[in-house]
């Protein structure tokens, strides 16, 4: 778990409950049905007209990493990288053979193979770089997808307030109903400010990092794969993958 996330978001809900019950407005004041399926509908209408389908649906299976990113262990990559490269000078590549059936990590496992079928080492870092950089920029556009709702969530909460003021206007001649017409009005406009700045946009740069990081933690066995492919010293193997880790 994730407990910044986790405390952000319950500090985002005290600013937003806890501001509202001390200005005085009640809780009651910022539920409207209307501006809520205008700008939550309007928000995620436009994110599925931008975005692929494939791109929005890893958008949701990628959401839960805001609260609980996958696990990475660099350091127990690093061990069984030296691990590899002393098993390949003392049996060969061929003796990573066993090793890569076993491995749970389904890119090292790709690299592993790699070095057992006796791939050039130059070959292997471009087949490994593409499978990384594709991964990464997939999951970058399913992540840019919380950054559009969050670009999109303002506008809609305008559209929702101008509606709003519209309706408001065709009972001018109806004094007592203004004030609760131009409140609704606007509890749209926080809709769509709240949700951007206290969700969408601070889940899309989460999900950035993250992806960012997993990228960095296969360029670190992609280094170690090449290095074993190369004939490296496993000290000196070690040495160099140590500095992922800063």
């Amino acid at each position: 778990m994730d407990i910044l996330t986790l405390i952000g978001v319950l500090l985002a809900l005290v600013a937003i409950f806890g501001g509202t019950i001390a200005k005085g407005s009640g809780l009651a004041a910022l539920w409207n049905l209307a501006a809520f399926v205008i700008v939550v509908i309007g928000t995620i209408a436009a994110a599925l007209i931008q975005a692929r389908p494939a791109v929005f649906l890893q958008s949701m299976k990628i959401l839960p990493w805001a609260f609980v990113p996958p696990r990475l262990d660099p350091e127990a990559i690093i061990e069984r990288i030296i691990s590899w490269s002393q098993v390949a000078r003392k049996e060969g590549l061929l003796g990573l053979e066993s090793l890569a059936e076993t491995e749970e990590d389904p890119f090292a496992r790709k690299g592993l193979q790699l070095l057992v079928d006796g791939t050039e080492p130059e070959t292997i870092r471009t087949i490994l770089e593409v499978d990384s950089q594709t991964r990464e920029d997939f999951h970058t556009q399913a992540a840019k997808v919380y950054e559009s709702m969050g670009i999109y969530a303002p506008t809609m909460g305008i559209i929702g307030a101008v509606m709003g003021l519209m309706a408001v206007m065709q009972n001018l001649a109806d004094p007592s109903r203004l004030g609760a017409g131009i409140a609704a009005a606007f509890v749209a406009t926080i809709y769509g400010i709240a949700s951007a700045n206290l969700f969408f946009l601070p889940v899309a740069n989460k999900l950035k990092a993250i992806i960012q990081n997993q990228g960095s933690y296969r360029e670190m066995i992609i280094e170690g794969i090449i290095s074993i492919a190369e004939g490296e010293n496993p000290r000196n193997i070690e040495t160099k993958l140590q500095g992922y880790l800063h």
